[in-house]
This record gives C-alpha cells, structure tokens and sequence, in this order.
C-alpha cells in the first residue's frame, strides 16, 4: 500500500511539474509568423506573392506547421514582402517569427532560433551560352552579379567583398540574366529552378557557374520570445527529425534538402 502511495505521489508530482511548464507562458500567447516567397521553401498558391494560413505552402512552411501544433503554441502566419521588413519587424517587434532565414555571424544575436529547418546551396547562375565557369568566388570578382536585396546569398557574397546589385525579388534577376543586364545571379539551389519554370525558361538555358556554399535555414524569433517557447519548438523539431523525412511528404523528389539538418542538429550540440 505504501509502494502504491509513493507511485501516486510521483504520479502527481509529474503532472504538477508538466502544468507548471506550461502555465510559463504568458496568457493567450501566440506567435505572428511572417515568411516571403522562397520556392520550395515557402510559397504562395500560383506563385502568389501573398497568402494566409494553410494558403502558404513549401516543405519549410509545412514543418513549421508541424511543429508550432506538436509544441501546443498558437500563432498566425502570412507570407509577404519585402523580405527587409519581415526581417526588422521580427528584430525589432516581440511575439514574432521569421521563416527560412540562414543563421549567420552578424544576426547570431539578433534573434532567437529553432532549426534547422532545411538546407540550400549557394550558386552563381549564368546564361548557358557564356562560357562561364569559375572555380572560386574571387574569380566572379568584376562581373555584375543579380542578388535578393537583404537575402542571404547576397549579403554572404557582400561579406567577402564582392558587390552585387540587388532587386526586390528574385524573378526579376532571371529577367535581368536572360536579357544581360546582369552577367552572374546569386541565387539560391533549386529557388532558381522554380522560377525558371514559372517563366517558361528551360532549364538547358542557364548554367551554374559557380555552387559555393550550403547553408541551413532556420525560424528567427524576436529576441524577447520566452525560452519555453524555443525549448518546445526545438523539441518538436527533433521529434520531426527523429522520425526522417517528416516535412517533405507532398513533395518526395525535395526531400534532399532536409536530409543534412539532422547532422547539422548533432553538430550543433
């Protein structure tokens, strides 16, 4: 009888401390999730360049969905531009998210994280009948290079010193490549392959130059988002991880880009 007293006891111990861990949060706390349009990734039904709720789709929307029902935390999500804003209203705003951004030494400190999420490669894109074919970044030094304004690829090639001019949004650089305003894009693998397809360009008319980095992609959180928030959206993640290719089940032939973040994870640790 007493065995059975003690293991009642702890019993509700248990759940005591489980409740306790979830009354942290603040009351009717949710999350304003924010992402633009970044193909596979997240997206806009028909290519649209706005959506709401299930409306956005993309094999990192759809784990992010995942884990905010694993981790039992509400939020709202939209997919809109200008990537800048999103960026400064999730920097700057409390209570927001911010998907798929790559994690790097100068916003490190910025925000809070929950990834990784994905992964891309980074490459230099160049009309087929250029010739063009480097075997490093110094070598695309002189050459007018088309990147996303405040994208990651572009402010990597920044940080190295290499200058490149920027537009709102990335199927404009396939326009300025094609009718050689610019010499190189700077782009993300396989972003440039959608929009290709949504243009009509096949892809035997581009080339990649250069491919030269490959990059995790992640949920920025405002920095004031409570640390139970993170440790359960971390959690949930890892259960996704744990169970494989959770994430990418609408679309198999993308599952490539979510095989690695199991090993970045264990890096990480």
């Amino acid at each position: 009888m007493a065995r059975s007293r003690t293991a009642g006891a702890l019993f509700a111990l248990f759940i005591s401390a489980a409740c306790a861990a979830q009354a942290e949060l603040p009351a009717n706390y949710q999350i304003t999730l924010q992402t633009d349009s970044f193909p596979p990734f997240n997206m806009g039904p028909n290519s649209k360049g706005f959506a709401r709720g299930d409306d956005v789709q993309g094999i990192d929307a759809d784990t992010v969905r995942d884990i905010f029902r694993r981790a039992g935390i509400a939020y709202n999500l939209t997919l809109r531009g200008p990537w800048s804003r999103l960026y400064e209203q999730t920097r700057q705003q409390p209570a927001h998210g911010l998907f798929s951004v790559a994690r790097t030494p100068q916003n490190a400190g910025q925000f809070k994280w929950v990834g990784p999420l994905a992964h891309h490669a980074s490459v230099l894109l160049a009309p087929a009948d250029s010739g063009l074919k480097f075997d490093s970044l110094e070598q695309a030094q002189g050459y007018q290079i088309g990147g996303h304004a405040n994208g990651s690829v572009s402010l990597f090639l920044e940080s190295q010193g290499i200058a490149t001019s920027n537009s709102l949004n990335d199927a404009e650089n396939l326009r300025k490549l094609l009718t050689g305003r610019i010499d190189l894009w700077a782009v993300a693998d396989p972003v440039w392959r959608h929009y290709a397809r949504l243009q009509g360009v096949d892809e035997s008319q581009l080339r990649i130059a250069l491919s030269y980095r490959s990059e995790p992609l992640y949920l920025a959180l405002s920095p004031d988002t409570p640390d139970e928030v993170v440790k359960r959206l971390q959690k949930a993640l890892e259960d996704v991880i744990a169970e494989g290719y959770a994430g990418c089940s609408k679309t198999p032939d993308l599952c490539y880009l979510i095989q690695e973040r199991g090993t970045t994870l264990a890096g990480g640790r």
